[in-house]
């Protein structure tokens, strides 16, 4: 019996040292849980912060962008009223450029006109002058006399007798 009691009391030691031991490792088990908990709730912390400040950006993102597509419209806009007054212009110009073409072509008319009856004048003119001096020893006098009696010139005025 007592090789029996010292067997079991061997088997007992051996047990508790099994279970010190196997309750030593599942205490380490725990504190590395624990810690890998730990480490893991600091990432869960962390990945949390980020998507916070992600979230954040991407809604002023999102504001920026919707900002930018309002700028957008407007400008485009504008831009369409810009091209229409542009297109406007254009028509004024090409109807001004019209217009002057016709009042350069008609000055140039006139321009010819005037250089023609310039030129018709100065045959007038002196026309006139070679029919004056082919008249002019026929011209009568201013009265009723012909200018050889009274020894007057055309265009002089006669003096009263004395």
């Amino acid at each position: 019996i007592k090789k029996v009691l010292l067997e079991m009391e061997d088997q007992k030691n051996s047990y508790e040292q099994k279970a010190k031991e196997s309750l030593q490792k599942v205490l380490e088990e725990k504190m590395n849980a624990e810690q890998q908990l730990q480490s893991t709730q600091r990432s869960l912390a962390l990945a949390e912060q980020k998507c916070e400040e992600w979230r954040s950006q991407y809604e002023a993102l999102k504001d920026d962008w919707r900002t930018l597509g309002t700028q957008h419209r407007e400008l485009e806009s504008q831009l369409h009223v810009l091209q229409s007054k542009l297109q406007g212009a254009d028509s004024r110009d090409l109807q001004m450029n019209q217009a002057l073409r016709l009042l350069e072509n008609e000055h140039h008319e006139l321009q010819a006109k005037i250089e023609r009856l310039q030129g018709d004048r100065d045959l007038c003119s002196s026309d006139t002058q070679d029919l004056q001096e082919t008249m002019w020893p026929m011209a009568p006098d201013a009265d009723g006399g012909d200018c050889y009696s009274t020894g007057s010139v055309p265009g002089q005025q006669r003096q009263p007798d004395e």
